[in-house]
């Protein structure tokens, strides 16, 4: 099966554009207890494995940047989302641990 390239987005590149306040919906695809220790602002919790029973509830026209760890099971996350028609897809290269080691050091660590 061929996958179509997913395009990575670097922490720094998503806090831009969360300053510039574009219109993202942060999917966050980790499990429930890693998202209550550590979390970005605003982003929503569907676990990896929830993600194909609750696909309705996300806009395939909106743009989504997907979230976890450090951006491996994101990766399959949006894979899944752009081979189900979702438009406008990007994982968060290096996931939540980057984004705690270059934008907020408030983000804990695992």
């Amino acid at each position: 099966m061929n996958q179509q390239p997913v395009k990575e987005l670097t922490a720094t590149e998503l806090k831009t554009k969360l300053q510039q306040q574009e219109p993202l919906f942060l999917l966050d695809v980790r499990e429930p207890h890693e998202f209550r220790y550590a979390r970005i602002e605003g982003s929503v919790l569907i676990p990896l494995n929830h993600l194909p029973q609750r696909l309705a509830e996300l806009d395939s026209n909106q743009q989504i940047v997907v979230i976890c760890h450090h951006g491996m099971r994101s990766r399959q996350a949006a894979h899944y989302l752009v081979q189900s028609g979702f438009k406008n897809i990007a994982n968060l290269s290096g996931g939540i641990d980057a984004w705690s080691c270059t934008c907020d050091s408030s983000v804990a660590r695992y």
